[in-house]
C-alpha cells in the first residue's frame, strides 16, 4: 500500500469519527433535553406533593375540628339524656302517682256518690281508671320503641 493510500484510509477513518463524534453531540443534546423534560416533571411532581402536603395538613385540621364537634355533641346527647330520664322519672314518680292517686278516690267519691243516689253508675270512674291505664300503655310502648332504636 502507497502512502497517498494510507493517507486516504485515514482520511476516510476520520471522517467516519467526524460522524460518530456529530452522532455523539446529537445524542448528547437529545440527553440533555431529556433531562431537563425530567428536571421539568420533577418539580411538577414536587409541586403536586406540596399541594397533597397541604391538603392532608388541611384535612388533619379538618379531622379535628370534626373530633371536637363530635364531642361537644356527644356532651349535649348526655345532657339530653339526663334530662329525658329526670323528665320520664318524674312523670313516673310524681305525675303518674298522683294522677292514679286523683282516678283512685275519684273511683270512691263515685261509689259514695253511687251510695247516696243510686242512679249515679260507675262507669264514669272506670272509664277514668282505663283511660289512665291506656297513656300508660302508650308510654310503655314509646319507651320500648326508643330502646329498639338505640339498639339498632
Amino acid at each position: 500500500m502507497t502512502e497517498n493510500e494510507k493517507l486516504d484510509l485515514i482520511l476516510l477513518e476520520m471522517r467516519g469519527m467526524k460522524l460518530d463524534i456529530q452522532d455523539m453531540k446529537q445524542d448528547i443534546q437529545n440527553m440533555k433535553l431529556d433531562i431537563q423534560n425530567m428536571k421539568q416533571n420533577i418539580q411538577d411532581i414536587e409541586q403536586d406533593i406540596q399541594n397533597i402536603k397541604l391538603d392532608i395538613e388541611n384535612m388533619k385540621l379538618d379531622i379535628e375540628n370534626m373530633k371536637l364537634d363530635i364531642e361537644n355533641t356527644k356532651q349535649d346527647v348526655q345532657i339530653l339524656d339526663r334530662k329525658t330520664s329526670n323528665i320520664a322519672l318524674h312523670l313516673e314518680n310524681s305525675t303518674d302517682k298522683n294522677i292514679q292517686l286523683i282516678a283512685e278516690n275519684f273511683i270512691e267519691l263515685t261509689k259514695k256518690l253511687n251510695q247516696a243516689i243510686p242512679a249515679a253508675d260507675n262507669n264514669l270512674a272506670y272509664e277514668v281508671k282505663v283511660n289512665h291505664l291506656a297513656e300508660e300503655v302508650d308510654l310503655l310502648k314509646k319507651e320500648v320503641a326508643d330502646i329498639k332504636s338505640k339498639i339498632a
